[in-house]
């Protein structure tokens, strides 16, 4: 084979390779006269069927195997040749005659076609040595406890029936049937629905019309749909509900004492604290070292700049900005709503995106000059912890990843961030501060990444994925069920899918 490079600019780099018609007659009769031994056709004895008959039957097939092994031949020539590092798969272009194609495929003439490659920039790592950090640590104070087992007890209290009128903090059980003027809409539907007057779980005017009733009432609640309703059809729309009440229920109180701390399998209160204590405080420690890992990446951020692969800068920027739109679509809303148009949104997300890959192929490099590796039995705990996130699909969710390569290669590259990470903050001085609470958890969309206004449509949409579509429901962000409560649980957020890179790219850090 005979390899030209035709192009050499900045990252990109673009080859001719030519595939001589003796190579290709060669590699296809050698490759015809291997599957002499293996077919079986009728009126030939094994091994003894003419190399003419065999091309006949199956030349064309073979020669598309010949091509594929010589293309991937001539790549692996090209970049061991020239020590490339790419940052994606080649790309190959045949050429657009078709002509030409059949004739290289009847080994009748030569294959020629072009290579073009993105190529991972070169840099060298930079000192970290005397570069500064701030790590904020919060305490768990004894409220924050007691508040957390008030919640506790409230989210698993009991009802009993109650003669009488409902009062806030009763809880109804209804039957209604929504409509928008005259029709029934979608969804608008509900059979035995408990509400709980007071607990802000509806949309708004719903709960409040609800108290005073008795059971077998049948009452008409008029109330309005908010205007960035998850359902973008009824967002902002006046409905009207067609309510029977069931039953009326008081609320019976649970008391904060060892008999509730066995009830969430604790041995005794002071148990139970102690567990409610460390989650609360895994949580703080969680956001501790979310931000200082923001401040340590603003840091690398500041201290490189080169030349980015297109094509992965792309890739990152199609996947974050189809969120962008998927998010605001979901919560009906527009960039005017946010406060900004989407070419300054797409500006915006761009230069994020780039901060991405540039801080991805810096970690990837420290990474692999320190020669950071990820154990196997790491990556199967990291496994078995995604696992959990889909409770009754464990099966399918395991065979999955175990089952996907690059799958597998999205568990493993968090876990090898984080490990970059470590080495780094050993690297820098980091000065401890004390905070409360609610400093450590401030601004925490930007503790993240900077993020334009539209960003604010994603935590919106995921307040209202409770509501289900039509039912008098404004979803609570800290509705939790009384399991999720348990001081088993950590209550740190959980992890978000990464997104799907190229095996020669460097994974975009989390931030």
């Amino acid at each position: 084979m005979q390899v030209t490079e035709t192009l050499s600019q900045g990252l990109k780099r673009e080859f001719k390779v030519v595939l001589p018609v003796a190579e290709l007659e060669g590699r296809l009769s050698q490759e015809l006269e291997t599957l002499k031994s293996r077919v079986r056709i009728n009126g030939f004895r094994p091994g003894k069927v003419p190399t003419a008959h065999l091309r006949r039957l199956y030349g064309r097939s073979v020669m598309a195997d010949v091509v594929q092994n010589a293309v991937n031949e001539a790549n692996r020539k090209i970049i061991d040749d020239n020590g490339l590092k790419l940052a994606l798969e080649p790309q190959i272009q045949f050429p657009e005659n078709q002509a030409e194609i059949e004739k290289a495929m009847d080994a009748k003439a030569d294959l020629a076609y072009t290579v073009a490659l993105e190529v991972l920039p070169v840099f060298d790592i930079v000192e970290l040595k005397g570069s500064k950090v701030t790590r904020q640590i919060a305490e768990v104070s004894e409220d924050e406890v007691t508040e957390s087992l008030e919640r506790m007890a409230k989210q698993n209290r009991s009802f009993e029936p109650k003669k009488g009128k409902a009062a806030n903090g009763d809880r109804v059980l209804v039957d209604f049937v929504g409509k928008i003027g005259d029709e029934e809409f979608e969804g608008g539907k509900g059979s035995a629905v408990p509400v709980e007057l007071g607990s802000g779980t509806f949309i708004p005017g719903f709960e409040e019309q609800l108290v005073g009733v008795k059971a077998d009432d049948k009452k008409v609640v008029k109330a309005t749909f908010p205007a960035e309703y998850q359902a973008a059809h009824l967002a902002g729309k006046d409905a009207e509900f067609d309510v029977t009440v069931i039953e009326v229920q008081s609320a019976k109180d649970t008391v904060i004492d060892d008999e509730m701390a066995k009830a969430f399998g604790m041995e005794s209160l002071d148990k139970l604290k102690e567990a409610v204590r460390g989650a609360i405080q895994r949580d703080f420690d969680a956001q501790s070292r979310r931000k200082v890992k923001k401040e340590l990446l603003d840091v690398l951020d500041g201290k490189y700049s080169f030349e980015l692969p297109p094509s992965l800068v792309e890739q990152e920027f199609g996947g974050v900005w189809a969120q962008v739109e998927a998010d605001l679509k979901a919560s009906g809303r527009t960039f005017a709503d946010e406060e900004t148009t989407e070419e300054e949104a797409r500006a915006e997300y761009r230069r994020i995106s780039e901060r991405r890959v540039r801080l991805g192929l810096v970690l990837a490099k420290m990474g692999e000059d320190a020669k950071v590796e990820v154990a196997d039995d790491e990556v199967t705990q990291a496994l078995v912890e995604r696992v959990r996130q889909f409770p009754g699909q464990e099966r399918a969710v395991w065979d999955y990843y175990s089952k996907n390569p690059q799958a597998m290669a999205e568990i493993r590259a968090p876990l090898f961030e984080e490990k970059v990470v470590d080495l780094l903050l050993a690297q820098v001085e980091i000065a401890d501060s004390k905070v409360s609470k609610d400093a450590l958890f401030a601004d925490e969309d930007e503790a993240e990444v900077a993020k334009p206004k539209a960003k604010k449509a994603k935590s919106k949409a995921a307040e209202d994925k409770k509501a289900s579509e039509g039912k008098p429901v404004e979803a609570k962000k800290e509705a939790k069920s009384a399991k999720a409560a348990s001081p088993e649980k950590d209550v740190a957020a959980d992890e978000k899918a990464p997104a799907k890179k190229p095996k020669a790219a460097a994974k975009a850090p989390k931030e």
